[in-house]
C-alpha cells in the first residue's frame, strides 16, 4: 500500500481522539480507558478504529501489522507535537496531562481495532472452512456410492476387504466433513438445524447402537431403556448426538469393560446418557470439555481416534441446545457419564 492509503483511516481515528481529550473524564473513566475497556458511543454502530480493523483483515493484513501502524501513529504524533508544545512554550505540566491522555486514547483504539480484527478473521475463516467443507461433500458422496456399488459386484482381483476399506475411509471423511459444517453453523450464529416430529427415542437408540456394534464387535453395547420415551425431537440430529456420545466412549473408555445408553422418560423430558468405566476425567478438562477443537488422550490404540478433530462433545451440546435442552457430564473413579436432558417438546 502507498503512504496515502495507509493512512486512509488515519483523520477520523485522530479526530475521535481529539473529542475523548476535549471531553471531561473521572479517575475512574481514565483507568478503563488505558485497559481498553472504554464505553462505545451509542450513537454509532462502529468507531473509527473498529471499521479500520474490518477493512484491513479483509485486504489481508497481519494483526502484527495492525499494530504497527498504530505504533507509527503514535510515535508520529508525539514527535509533532512535542516539537510544536516546546517552540509555543507550552506548560510542561499540561502537555504531560494532555500526552498521558493520548496514549491512554491511542491504547483504546488499539484494544478496539484488535478486538475487531480479531473476530473479523475468525469469521472469514470460518466462512472459509464451510464452503471447503460443502464443496467437499459432492464428490465424497460420489465416492462412496460407488463403493457401495462395487460391493454389489464380483470383480476379480477386488476382494470384498478393499472395497470395505475404501467405504469405511469414506465414511470417516463423511463424519469430519460434517462436524465441520456443524461446527461452522454454530460458530456462525446460524445454531444447528433441527426438523422436530413425533419419534420413538428407543427405536433411535436402537438403530446406532446396533449399526456401532456391528463395526466396534469386541466392545459390549447395552441398551437399557426405561419408561415412555417419545417425544418430538429431530431423529437424525438425536442420532448423531448419541453417535458423537459413543464414540467418545469408545476412544476414552476402558475396552474391556461394557458401555451402557440408558434412556429415562420422565414426566416433561427424557433423559438420554452414555456410561463407560475408565479413567475419571481430571477436574479442570471437565470444566471445558464441551469447547471445540479440544482432544483427549485416549491411551487406547484405535486408528478410528486419529480422525477426531475434537468436535463430537461440542456439537453434541448445541444439538441439545437447539431442542431446548442441555447436556452434562460427571466422572470419577468409578464411571464417566454424560447426560442429555431433551424437553418432550420445544
Amino acid at each position: 500500500m502507498s503512504a496515502l492509503a495507509l493512512r486512509d483511516h488515519a483523520p477520523e481515528i485522530l479526530r475521535a481522539i481529539v473529542l475523548d481529550l476535549n471531553s471531561s473524564q473521572s479517575s475512574y473513566e481514565q483507568d478503563q480507558k488505558a485497559k481498553g475497556r472504554a464505553q462505545v458511543p451509542r450513537d454509532s454502530s462502529h468507531t473509527a478504529a473498529q471499521t479500520h480493523a474490518l477493512l484491513r483483515a479483509q485486504v489481508g493484513f497481519s494483526v502484527v501489522q495492525l499494530a504497527s501502524e498504530y505504533r507509527a501513529l503514535r510515535a508520529s504524533v508525539l514527535r509533532l507535537w512535542t516539537a510544536a508544545s516546546l517552540d509555543s512554550g507550552a506548560d510542561t505540566d499540561a502537555l504531560m496531562e494532555d500526552t498521558r491522555r493520548f496514549n491512554e486514547a491511542i491504547d483504546q483504539a488499539l484494544m478496539e481495532s484488535v478486538a475487531f480484527f480479531t473476530q473479523e478473521v475468525e469469521r472469514i475463516r470460518n466462512l472459509l472452512l464451510a464452503i471447503v467443507g460443502h464443496d467437499l461433500r459432492n464428490p465424497l458422496d460420489t465416492i462412496l456410492m460407488t463403493a457401495h456399488y462395487l460391493s454389489k459386484l464380483r470383480i476379480e482381483g477386488v476382494g470384498p476387504e478393499v472395497i470395505s476399506r475404501l467405504t469405511r475411509s469414506g465414511a470417516r471423511i463423511k463424519h469430519l466433513l460434517d462436524d465441520l459444517l456443524d461446527y461452522n453453523r454454530a460458530t456462525l450464529g446460524k445454531g444447528i438445524p433441527i426438523a422436530v416430529a413425533d419419534i420413538d427415542l428407543a427405536e433411535v437408540c436402537t438403530i446406532e447402537i446396533d449399526g456401532l456394534q456391528t463395526a466396534h464387535p469386541d466392545q459390549m453395547i447395552r441398551f437399557i431403556p426405561n419408561g415412555n420415551l417419545r417425544g418430538f425431537w429431530d431423529a437424525a440430529r438425536i442420532q448423531q448426538v448419541l453417535s458423537n456420545l459413543l464414540k467418545n466412549a469408545l476412544d476414552y473408555g476402558a475396552p474391556d469393560s461394557a458401555i451402557e445408553v440408558r434412556a429415562s422418560g420422565l414426566d416433561r423430558e427424557v433423559l438420554l446418557s452414555v456410561h463407560n468405566q475408565g479413567s475419571a476425567i481430571p477436574e479442570a478438562t471437565l470444566t471445558n470439555i464441551f469447547e471445540p477443537l479440544r482432544r483427549g488422550n485416549s491411551g487406547h490404540d484405535r486408528p478410528e481416534s486419529d480422525t477426531n478433530l475434537g468436535l463430537g462433545l461440542f456439537i453434541a451440546q448445541q444439538i441439545a441446545r437447539a431442542h431446548g435442552g442441555t447436556i452434562d457430564v460427571s466422572s470419577d473413579e468409578r464411571e464417566t457419564a454424560f447426560t442429555v436432558h431433551l424437553p418432550r417438546r420445544i
